[in-house]
């Protein structure tokens, strides 16, 4: 049997005539011009809001994530994190933003959520319901029908309608923008002094919830406003619940919170090949 399976596949087996070979061989050679690609995002003005990750200010980093894509890409930076804020921030952030540079910018990334989950922020809802009477035809004469209606939650007492102010008040403030939503990263142990000590993500905060669920509302609520998602906390690969993996934070024993040098690089450089696929303008 082997035999014949061997001898079948032989049979398969085409040797080119020495001039097909040749015109390959030559065809490989004569493969001179290479495309020059740009990255889309090259040389763009980007907005970038958050919190202590994104602050420049923030100490035990040299260089930012952002301050790597404006090495790397060109990309003018305008930064408007600041330390400790959580989403209910992002509206006086784009509102600062409008104030200095009007519509002289491409894009808006923002990178918030971790303290939310901190604070023990709720997270919510997204709608209030009710029964409304519209106008609807389908095969018959139109008519008045009473159909369910849904409204966004409006309000800063939840992590969701803190979601839903934002982004409605972005999407109307800078309608042509394009807006990328970044999710919170892995967190673990961080330690500022005995009135500010923070736990590792594997417990939930004081309303009884997991880092996990402000991570999916981000990705729920790119869904809801039209607004792309970068999942950064996985495709990063940043895991500092680990030991191996706390050489990207700040300090081992009092700090995996916040990335060094070489985990905001680890950032930088997911959000480039991850911006490949958005256009940064329309």
């Amino acid at each position: 049997m082997r035999k014949i399976f061997i001898a079948a596949l032989l049979s398969c087996i085409v040797i080119l005539p020495t001039t097909a070979k040749t015109t390959a061989k030559n065809a490989n050679k004569n493969i001179a011009k290479v495309q020059t690609f740009t990255h889309p995002w090259s040389g763009k003005r980007v907005a970038y809001f958050g919190d202590s990750i994104t602050d420049p200010g923030t100490k035990g980093s040299e260089t930012k994530f952002w301050g790597f894509l404006q090495e790397w890409l060109q990309i003018t930076p305008l930064v408007y994190g600041v330390g400790g804020r959580q989403w209910n921030d992002i509206p006086r952030q784009a509102n600062k933003l409008r104030d200095e540079h009007g519509d002289n910018f491409d894009a808006i990334l923002i990178f918030m959520g971790t303290n939310d989950y901190n604070a023990g922020l709720p997270i919510g809802e997204w709608f209030n319901e009710k029964y409304e009477r519209v106008e609807y035809a389908a095969g018959y004469d139109k008519r008045m029908e009473d159909r369910k209606r849904r409204y966004p939650i409006m309000t800063n007492s939840t992590y969701r309608g803190r979601l839903n102010i934002a982004l409605d008040s972005l999407k109307r403030m800078f309608p042509t923008k394009q807006i990328v939503l970044l999710t919170p990263i892995h967190r673990d142990y961080f330690y500022a002094g005995n009135r500010n000590v923070q736990c590792t993500e594997d417990y939930t905060n004081r309303c009884g919830e997991y880092l996990d669920a402000y991570v999916e509302s981000i990705k729920e609520a790119g869904q809801i406003w039209a607004v792309p998602v970068i999942d950064l906390g996985a495709v990063s690969g940043l895991y500092p619940m680990h030991d191996e993996h706390k050489q990207y934070f700040v300090d081992p024993n009092k700090d995996a919170l916040h990335p060094n040098d070489a985990g905001h690089a680890r950032m930088a450089r997911t959000l480039m090949y991850q911006l490949l696929t958005l256009p940064c303008t329309f």
